[in-house]
Formats: C-alpha cells, sequence, structure tokens
C-alpha cells in the first residue's frame, strides 16, 4: 500500500511530487530587503530536503512592510536580483518535481522590530533605525512598547495594492511556482480582516463583508499580476482564540471568495492578531478547522502546526482532512526530514547523487572512514 504522504498533488497548473511543504520562515537575514548568502545555502537546503514544495519566508511588498531590518523584501530592482539568485541556484540542484513558492506580505503594525534574537526586552527606537508603522486602525499590537500605528488612509490603501501586485509580478519575473499571500498571524492582511485591528466605517472596514474588501482587492491584484502558470494561494487565520473575532465561519468565507478570484490553495493558521494571542496548542491544532475550511470552501487546503512526525503527517493526509502539511521548525532541525520520512515510511524516493552513497547506508555499514577513500 502507498503512502498517502508521499502521493502527488496538483495545486492549480502546479504539480507537486509529494503533500510536504516547507512553511515560511522568517531568517531575519536580509540586507535592505535583499536576499544574501545565508539564503543561498537555506533555500538550497531544502530544494533538496525531500519536500514537494518550500515557500520562502515572509517578504515584504514596500520597505516598511518589513517586519525588522533583517526582513525580506521584493520592492526593488535590487531585491529582486538578489532573490533571482537564490531561486537561480535552488533550481539547479532541485530534487525533481521540487517547487518553491514565496510568501508575499506587509507587517502592518507588527513592523520596526529588532531582530528576534535581539527582541527581549528591546524595542525599535529612532535612533537604532525604527520607522513608523501602518494599519487600518490608529490601534498598537500590544500594550508594553508597542507604538501607535498611523492609520492609512484611502489612497495610502490603493498604493499597497499596487505594492502587492508589483511584488507579484516580480515573483513570478524570478521564477517562483508558488505566490502566496500572507493573510494570518496579525499582519496587515489579518489586521484589515480582524474586528480586533479593524475599526473602520468606510469601504474598509465595519461590518465581516466591508471587513474582506481589503484582503480581496489584494487578490485580484495578485491574480492580474500572476501569469497562468503560477499558482497562487493564501496563509489565512482559522481563529483569532478570541470572543467575538474571527473564527473558522470567517475562514470558510474568505477561502470561498478566493477561489472565486482564481486563488488555487489556502494554508489555515491561527492566532497572533494580538500580543500573546496564540494559546498553547498540541500536535497538528489547526487540522478540525483547516479541514472544514476544505470541506466547505472545495480549494486545496494546507495545514500547519506541531507537524513533526512522519508518521504523523501520514495519518493527516490519509484521512482527508487536508490536501497537504506544511512544516517549520522539523526542517530547521533536519533539513533532510522529507528523506528521512519517506524512509520511516518506506517510500522510496529520488535522492541528490552526492548522496546517494548515504542513502544506500554505506556510513552504517562502513566501520571506519577507510571505506570512502
Amino acid at each position: 500500500m502507498g503512502s498517502a504522504l508521499f502521493s502527488p498533488l496538483q495545486i492549480g497548473p502546479v504539480d507537486v511530487p509529494n503533500r510536504i511543504a516547507i512553511s515560511p520562515m522568517c531568517m531575519y537575514s536580509a540586507e535592505d530587503g535583499s536576499a544574501t548568502d545565508f539564503h543561498l545555502q537555506h533555500v538550497l537546503r531544502f530544494a533538496m530536503s525531500g519536500a514537494g514544495l518550500a515557500v520562502l519566508e515572509a517578504t515584504a511588498v514596500e520597505r516598511r512592510g518589513r517586519i525588522s531590518h533583517g526582513c525580506l523584501g521584493l520592492y526593488s530592482d535590487h531585491n529582486e536580483q538578489a532573490l533571482a539568485r537564490v531561486v537561480t541556484a535552488a533550481k539547479k540542484y532541485a530534487l525533481p518535481g521540487f517547487k518553491l513558492g514565496i510568501q508575499l506580505s506587509h507587517a502592518g503594525r507588527k513592523g520596526s522590530t529588532p531582530l528576534s534574537w535581539e527582541r527581549v526586552g528591546a524595542v525599535l527606537t529612532p535612533a537604532n533605525g525604527a520607522w513608523e508603522t501602518v494599519a487600518p486602525s490608529a490601534i498598537p499590537f500590544g500594550e508594553k512598547g508597542w507604538p501607535v500605528p498611523h492609520e492609512l488612509s484611502h489612497a495610502e490603501i490603493l498604493g499597497l495594492i499596487d505594492a502587492f501586485a508589483n511584488a507579484t509580478a516580480r515573483a513570478a519575473r524570478i521564477g517562483f511556482d508558488v505566490i502566496e499571500l500572507h493573510g494570518a498571524h496579525g499582519y496587515l492582511v489579518h489586521e484589515f480582516h480582524s474586528p480586533l485591528s479593524n475599526k473602520r466605517s468606510d469601504h474598509w472596514g465595519g461590518d465581516a463583508e466591508r471587513r474582506l474588501n481589503f484582503p480581496l482587492a489584494v487578490a485580484e491584484a495578485m491574480r492580474a499580476a500572476a501569469p497562468s502558470h503560477v499558482a497562487l494561494g493564501a496563509r489565512i487565520t482559522g481563529t483569532d482564540f478570541i470572543d467575538h473575532a474571527l473564527g473558522v465561519e470567517d475562514a470558510v468565507r474568505l477561502s470561498q471568495q478566493l477561489k472565486q478570484r482564481g486563488f488555487h490553495y489556502v494554508c489555515v493558521s491561527s492566532g497572533n492578531i494580538v500580543a500573546g494571542g496564540r494559546p498553547a496548542a498540541g500536535p497538528g491544532f489547526n487540522v478540525e478547522r483547516a479541514a472544514r475550511v476544505k470541506a466547505e470552501a472545495g480549494l486545496v487546503t494546507r495545514t500547519v502546526g506541531y507537524i513533526a512526525g512522519p508518521h504523523q503527517a501520514e495519518a493527516i493526509i490519509a484521512s482527508g482532512a487536508v490536501d497537504q502539511v506544511a512544516l517549520a521548525r522539523a526542517f530547521l532541525d533536519d533539513p533532510n526530514w522529507g528523506l528521512h520520512a519517506a524512509e520511516a515510511l518506506g517510500v522510496t524516493v529520488a535522492t541528490p547523487n552526492q548522496y546517494i552513497r548515504v542513502a544506500q547506508g554505506a556510513w552504517p555499514a562502513a566501520k571506519d572512514t577507510r571505506a570512502f577513500a
């Protein structure tokens, strides 16, 4: 009997060799949004990992849309050129069928922060490079140290929609197979969607329908900018984990609307719309909500959140609840997680030629290093 996890998946126009995705993970290692040598080695590892798809970290569509000074961006020609170098190298050495995606984002009121490893007890100030953040409403993300963001005007909102379209066109030129809109984790698109952060009373806020206007306008602009051979998707929130805020019904409604606008998949995550807004949860804690989105919205659905072991991932896919699983920290811990998962599930998959002698068991059989002389 074959493995469900290692069965192929079609995401719109893109064929993916298995159901394993590497989730976007901010690395805080860019220079004014431009990818560096760190990204070169980082993405190359994932291209040879055994995953069917890897989605690059949240990539800002404008400079002030970065989370930190070290965040990736796609708002300048230099950004595009630097990232193209990474994509070209990754595709050159990727395993057969591997697909590469990018997540386009705007940090909104969660921007202008220190690098992740400098954040404990620290905030950015004008003296160390802070910038003014923006949001649908002038409400800070949290009480301690978070600045009040600038409330976006109608004209500024239209400019941001254009920024997402421009970044989409750049991503397509670079050669990404998949382009993903970040609409979760408390960043700008999520901020417009959630009633906790959007208190507007104009076209861009108010009731649940008007709070969808910005996310859907961005989606339409991305669809217009993306060529037909690129798969489009979105990471969305399945719940804000707070009463009278977004829940799974809102995720279903947004997914249905995205499908109508030509998007091919959603990745259902959750939380982080306010500081401390993601309570601890157990393995696969987003699966149930993602399963409902798949059943009611009818488009390819990915789940993410505390998925670590191959047998857990296999069971999720085999159940039919979702179409794809995304892992993050598991691949940082083991860059060959996909290859090891195939071994654990008794599946034969392609291995980098350079690693074949290890994959064939040469290392365990060798009693000393003379075996490789």
